[in-house]
């Protein structure tokens, strides 16, 4: 079986966010998939999809502090400025961090390690909602 859809994200502050059950909740046909995998493709180039720590939110302010750090806004050698300050890291962090994701499905759930789930980066201050194509094959 082949599935495919856009999952709309609504739109979240700057930071990491920990969107798995957003995700798996607009994910109807991830329930008749004994087996299989989920491939999840950000369509945005100024946000990211990872996969890390989904118990402890300080995780998540941990790894928008460090970004920013590796990838500070307003460096003189930034030639994108135009549409404001973040946007230029926000690529950089992007291209960083990716925007795909392949998930195992098992028994109608993303197989997923105890302490794992899925970030959404968003890394612009007003990033609005976000789009994902989920595309799903399995039995």
């Amino acid at each position: 079986m082949w599935f495919q859809t856009e999952i709309t994200l609504a739109a979240k502050p700057r930071g990491f966010h920990l969107v798995t059950t957003e995700i798996e909740s607009k994910l109807d046909a991830l329930t008749r998939v004994d087996i299989g995998v989920c491939n999840l493709l950000l369509q945005h180039t100024s946000a990211s999809l990872s996969l890390n720590e989904n118990a402890d939110p300080t995780v998540r302010s941990d790894f928008e502090a460090h970004v920013n750090v590796m990838v500070p806004e307003n460096q003189p050698y930034y030639q994108h400025t135009y549409e404001g300050d973040d946007d230029m890291p926000a690529h950089i962090k992007s291209s960083l961090l990716g925007v795909s994701l392949m998930l195992p499905i098992q028994k109608g759930r993303f197989a997923l390690g105890t302490w794992q789930g899925i970030y959404l980066g968003e890394h612009r201050d007003f990033g609005g909602s976000r789009r994902i194509i989920a595309t799903i094959n399995g039995e």
